[in-house]
């Protein structure tokens, strides 16, 4: 079980690597005020190998006036009122996530939650070990300041964010010196494949490089590629909806994986780091036959006599690399022979004075 604290810690100021992501598998509100399945989800994300399962908080009073128009695609979640979506699952409050932190601690996995309001971003400080703030809440001020306050690291997605935007988020924490990880995102649900834009991580870690950069995914789960994209181009969290049941209608189970998809794409990682293998360049073990067979060494060209003073005439290179490099040519030039040198001898320093 990764702890994300550590993983904080160990992966500041590493971007521009690939490194083993850390999962989070984001329930959201998938449970639909049902507990028996709010547990179900952390059971399947644990044996699907996520690090950490998130939840949402909110009240729809608190988060969106009755006349919120939707920002998702009506043809598969119809509800067109942002207050009345948020009606149907904002039943989990303080002991509901109690209980499910709880749970989680019996599961091995990390339990978040990302609050939407004052009253829930307090109550869960004392239940997980980070913050993460939705995309929709990136020039949300007051909040921001609020959870700041907290002193614990943030993670922050960034759909439908200016770079303007994210550097006005990141002035926030650094003045509270809260660490931070920030993720790209689009902010379409479900996200096209082709508007997926994942070169934008790149543009992450180039502007914020002393910042963890990771992705949070709304594509289609399909065959997990772009998350496993996401990794090869340094992203060092992964976050993706998550469901029990992908063919449930409404709400975030149509764009979300399960656990069959979270274990595609461990799977997948697993054989993609054993490809990665170190990030220190240096020969490895089973390299070394052929670095002492498949270079060259320095090797008379003719015979050399006794006493004779050697030139670059008297020398050409050819393999194996038993005698003296050829990178050492220089040092071996007008050096004199101890004895008789045959032809296409390996030339050793033992040989001259």
């Amino acid at each position: 079980m990764k702890n994300i604290i550590n993983f904080f810690s160990l992966r500041e100021n590493t971007n521009n690597f690939i490194a083993r992501p850390y999962i989070i598998a984001e329930a959201g509100v998938n449970h639909e005020g049902n507990m028996d399945i709010a547990k179900r989800l952390i059971d399947e994300a644990k044996e699907g190998g996520a690090d950490a399962i998130k939840f949402q908080t909110y009240k729809a009073e608190t988060i969106a006036s009755k006349n919120s128009p939707s920002y998702w695609d009506t043809s598969l979640e119809p509800t067109t009122s942002q207050f009345n979506l948020f009606k149907k699952y904002d039943k989990f409050w303080k002991k509901e996530f109690e209980e499910l932190k709880n749970y989680c601690n019996k599961a091995q996995i990390e339990f978040m939650s990302t609050p939407f309001d004052i009253e829930s971003s307090n109550f869960l400080n004392d239940l997980m070990p980070v913050y993460k703030i939705s995309s929709s809440d990136i020039t949300n001020f007051p909040f921001i300041e609020h959870i700041c306050s907290f002193k614990k690291p943030i993670i922050i997605s960034t759909g439908a964010s200016e770079l303007s935007e994210i550097s006005n988020f990141i002035s926030i924490t650094d003045k509270f010196e809260v660490p931070t990880a920030i993720l790209h995102c689009i902010l379409n649900y479900p996200t096209d494949n082709k508007n997926a834009n994942l070169g934008m991580i790149k543009d992450l870690q180039n502007k914020f490089p002393k910042h963890i950069i990771g992705y949070s995914d709304h594509t289609l789960p399909g065959d997990m590629e772009n998350l496993k994209l996401a990794t090869s181009l340094g992203a060092l969290i992964l976050e993706k909806h998550f469901t029990h049941d992908k063919s449930l209608k409404g709400n975030d189970h149509y764009h979300a994986m399960n656990k069959n998809d979270l274990i595609k794409l461990n799977d997948d990682l697993d054989r993609m780091f054993s490809l990665v293998g170190s990030s220190k360049k240096e020969p490895i073990k089973s390299e070394s036959v052929s670095r002492r067979n498949a270079r060259r060494s320095l090797v008379a060209s003719r015979v050399i006599k006794s006493g004779q003073i050697i030139t670059s005439d008297d020398i050409t290179w050819k393999r194996p690399a038993l005698g003296i490099c050829p990178s050492q040519i220089n040092s071996l030039i007008g050096k004199t022979a101890k004895f008789d040198i045959k032809e296409d001898d390996l030339l050793k320093w033992e040989m001259f004075s």
